[in-house]
């Protein structure tokens, strides 16, 4: 890690601690997400190396960038350089809101959902990603994975959940992962999914931007499950927020999609 002096903790997860270092040689400042892998099984050792490589690959201003990668071979600890996003995540700006009892103006929830969009338009379309690179399920869109820079740009994050597929359109995951509020009905009901799963937890994420609240809640798993498969959720507040974003989300929160049931 020669050439980065580290500065202060940021966060720390079940895979390590994230911390911010500044560049020695200008001064710039980045995220440095520190991943022991010593306990790690194969397979999980494997997911590593599929992260690093898809963070790599993705080059997109909504999109957190990675820069390099340094591995202590002695200490079992690989060192991931990202962009450092100083606005912090959504989660904190719902967290603040509820405190002050404070709406999200809507003009920011569009401004946060354009963002994402054109992200998952990077990660999913053979138009917006680069040229011969698979598509990308994220796996994992929820709040804590949203984050703002300095200028409030918006970047989606965190891809240690992702996966890759060849063709969206044919080909189909069926691994069971994510957080379960914003779990698709494909995953809670064990089925194939593929990139429309991002699309319902984008859906998810919107949602609980305007109420401060996730859109499918229940004291235990079954009841939740159940309730994200009935795709029912109250309305929005009318009166902050427009019909147009009412439908967006609908459109988004759609249980009905075209996935095979093998």
């Amino acid at each position: 890690m020669e050439g980065y002096q580290t500065l202060e903790r940021i966060g720390s997860g079940s895979f390590g601690e994230i911390h911010t270092v500044k560049r020695v040689s200008d001064g710039k400042i980045f995220a440095r997400k520190e991943i022991d892998y010593k306990k790690m099984t194969d397979k999980e050792k494997q997911q590593l190396v599929a992260e690093v490589n898809i963070l790599r690959d993705l080059k997109h201003p909504n999109i957190v960038r990675y820069h390099e990668r340094f591995v202590d071979r002695e200490s079992y600890i690989i060192y991931i350089i990202m962009e450092y996003c100083e606005g912090g995540d959504l989660s904190a700006i719902i967290r603040r809101c509820r405190k002050e009892r404070q709406y999200i103006a809507e003009e920011m929830i569009w401004n946060i959902l354009a963002q994402l969009l054109l992200a998952l338009y990077e990660c999913h379309s053979a138009s917006g990603r680069q040229v011969g690179r698979p598509a990308i399920l994220h796996r994992d869109i929820k709040p804590e994975n949203v984050f703002l820079d300095g200028y409030k740009n918006v970047k989606l994050g965190d891809f240690g959940l992702s996966r890759i597929i060849e063709d969206p359109e044919t080909e189909y995951a069926k691994t069971y992962v994510g957080t379960p509020y914003y779990m698709s009905p494909e995953l809670v009901t064990d089925t194939c999914y593929n990139t429309k799963s991002d699309i319902w937890a984008l859906g998810c994420l919107i949602y609980e931007l305007c109420t401060l609240s996730p859109p499918f809640q229940a004291k235990n798993q079954p009841a939740l499950f159940q309730k994200i498969q009935s795709g029912r959720v109250a309305p929005l507040p009318p009166q902050r927020f427009s019909s147009e974003l009412q439908n967006v989300i609908n459109d988004m929160l759609t249980v009905n999609v075209s996935v095979p049931m093998d």
